[in-house]
C-alpha cells in the first residue's frame, strides 16, 4: 500500500503519471556557455526566455 500524497498538487500530479502524463517543470539544459531546448536541441544565449525554434517556452 503506498502512502497518500501530502498535498492536493501531490494527488493531482500522482493521477497524471499513473496515465503516463510528465508532471516535472521543464528546464533549460545546458551545453557549455549557452542554453539547450529540451525539446528539440536548439542551442540559445543565456537570456533566452524561449525556444526561437521550436517556441518551447518553460513557463507555458
Amino acid at each position: 500500500m503506498s502512502s497518500a500524497p501530502s498535498t492536493s498538487d501531490g494527488l493531482f500530479d500522482e493521477f497524471l503519471e499513473d496515465r503516463g502524463h510528465e508532471t516535472e517543470i521543464g528546464r533549460w539544459e545546458r551545453s557549455y556557455n549557452k542554453k539547450q531546448c529540451p525539446e528539440c536541441g536548439g542551442l540559445h544565449e543565456e537570456s533566452a526566455n524561449e525556444c526561437r525554434v521550436c517556441g518551447w517556452d518553460p513557463y507555458a
